[in-house]
């Protein structure tokens, strides 16, 4: 993941690798080093969209009384 971070994925294919993630962790079949490697895994892509997250919120725009744009606070 450290790897794909670096290279800046949308936060519509973190939220995609995040659930495929999930799936495969919850396959009965995983071994217990692999859960880990997942577990690791999502927390990075959780960390990565709420970065993402935070970011867009900051830059929302508020319409004021008067018509005109403030920063969303």
């Amino acid at each position: 993941m450290a790897k794909e971070e670096k290279e800046k994925i949308s936060i519509e294919e973190a939220f995609a690798k995040l659930d495929e993630t999930v799936k495969e962790m919850e396959d009965d079949d995983v071994s217990l080093e692999r859960s880990f490697s997942l577990y690791k895994t999502g927390m990075e892509l959780i960390e990565s969209c709420t970065k993402e997250i935070d970011l867009v919120e900051k830059n929302v725009l508020k319409l004021s009384k008067n018509g005109e744009t403030d920063d969303f606070s």
